[in-house]
C-alpha cells in the first residue's frame, strides 16, 4: 500500500505589474476631459440646423463610455507608505506583490488580500515592519518535572507575502499558535535552575543560549508562512506558586552549604599557614596537644556564626 502525501502547493512571491500613478492620474483627466467635450458636443448639436439627429446618441455614449472608463480607472490608485505591500489576485489567481513605496496604478479588477486585517488593524495593506509578539504566561514543565511559568517576546517581520497570505489561514494568529508550542517544546528540553555541578545549559541560567534555540526552534515552525523570527527572548520565567516556596527554601540551603564551604576552605587554609609560620619564626614551640588545641579555636573563630569572646589565660593549660 503506497502511502500519498498531501503538500501544500507553495507560491512563490512575484512582483505586480504597476504603473506611475502620476501618469495614470493624467490619463483619467484627459478622459473626464474628452466626456465633458462630447456632452457639449451632444447638447450644441441639438440646437444646430443642419447636423443629423443621429449624431446625438453617439456622443451620449461616447461620453458615458469616457466616463465610466474613468471610474474604472480611478479604481487602480494605490498608495503606499514606506514597510507596507499590497498582495493582488486577479479573478482567483495570484496577481503579484506590490511592496516598493510611492503612488502606483494597477489594473483596477485586481482585489488586494490580507487574511489578518482584523487583528492587525492594517487595512487591506500588509505591514512589513518588525511587530511584536508578548506571549501570555503559560504553565509547562521543566526537563526536571518541575511546572514553571514562562512568557516570551517574539520580534519578527513578514518576509514572503505570498506565503503569509496564501499558505496559513491567518498568519498573526498562526504565529502565536506555534509560539505556544515553540515554548513548550524547549522548555521540556532544559531545567530551571543548574545542578550542583554547574555544568550544564539552564532556562535561567543560559539566556542567550536558551534565547537561539527558541528562535530556531520557532524559525523552522513559522517558514512555511513566510516569516522571519529576529528575536525571541525569555520575558518571565519563575516557578509556579504551588512549589515556589519550596524551591526558594532549596535554593537557600543551597546557597548556604556553598557559602560553608568556602568559609571552610578558607578557615584551614588559614589554619595551616598559621602553624607553618610560627613553625618557620620558631615563635614558639607546640607539641600535638597544643596544635589541637589551637586549630580548634581558630577554627571556632573563623567558622563561627557570631564573634568569638576571647578568653584570657593566666596559668598553663595543663
Amino acid at each position: 500500500m503506497e502511502e500519498t502525501k498531501n503538500e501544500l502547493n507553495y507560491i512563490q512571491e512575484k512582483t505586480a505589474r504597476e504603473k506611475s500613478g502620476w501618469a495614470m492620474l493624467a490619463v483619467v483627466i484627459l478622459l473626464f476631459v474628452l466626456g465633458i467635450v462630447c456632452l457639449v458636443c451632444a447638447l450644441v448639436f441639438t440646437e444646430t440646423d443642419g447636423i443629423p439627429e443621429a449624431i446625438q446618441p453617439v456622443f451620449v455614449v461616447v461620453t458615458l463610455l469616457l466616463f465610466l472608463t474613468g471610474i474604472i480607472f480611478i479604481m487602480g490608485f494605490k498608495l503606499l507608505q514606506p514597510n507596507e505591500a499590497y498582495v493582488f489576485t486577479l479573478f482567483g489567481k495570484y496577481y503579484g506583490t506590490l511592496k516598493r513605496d510611492g503612488f502606483y496604478w494597477v489594473n483596477p479588477f485586481c482585489v488586494s488580500v490580507n487574511p489578518a486585517r482584523f487583528s492587525m488593524g492594517s487595512g487591506k495593506k500588509l505591514s512589513l515592519k518588525a511587530m511584536t509578539l508578548n506571549n501570555d504566561k503559560q504553565k509547562v514543565n521543566d526537563e526536571e518535572g518541575n511546572p514553571i511559568e514562562i512568557s516570551v517576546v517574539v520580534i519578527w517581520r513578514i518576509c514572503n507575502t505570498a506565503s503569509a497570505v496564501f499558505n496559513v489561514e491567518n498568519y498573526s494568529a498562526y504565529i502565536s499558535t506555534q509560539c505556544d508550542a515553540a515554548i513548550r517544546q524547549v522548555a521540556r528540553q532544559y531545567p530551571y535552575d543548574v545542578s550542583s555541578n554547574g555544568d550544564e545549559k539552564s532556562l535561567r541560567g543560559s539566556a542567550q543560549e536558551i534565547a537561539d534555540v527558541l528562535r530556531k526552534e520557532l524559525q523552522t515552525r513559522v517558514a512555511m508562512a513566510g516569516i522571519d523570527i529576529l528575536e525571541a527572548r525569555i520575558s518571565h520565567l519563575a516557578y509556579s506558586p504551588e512549589i515556589a516556596a519550596a524551591m526558594l527554601q532549596r535554593q537557600q540551603a543551597s546557597a548556604i552549604i556553598a557559602a560553608r564551604q568556602k568559609i571552610v576552605e578558607g578557615a584551614v587554609s588559614m589554619v595551616q599557614m598559621a602553624l607553618n609560620r610560627l613553625s618557620e619564626e620558631k615563635i614558639v614551640e607546640l607539641d600535638d596537644e597544643r596544635k589541637a588545641q589551637m586549630v580548634s579555636n581558630l577554627l571556632v573563630v573563623l567558622c563561627g556564626n557570631r564573634d568569638a569572646q576571647p578568653v584570657v589565660n593566666s596559668g598553663s593549660i595543663y
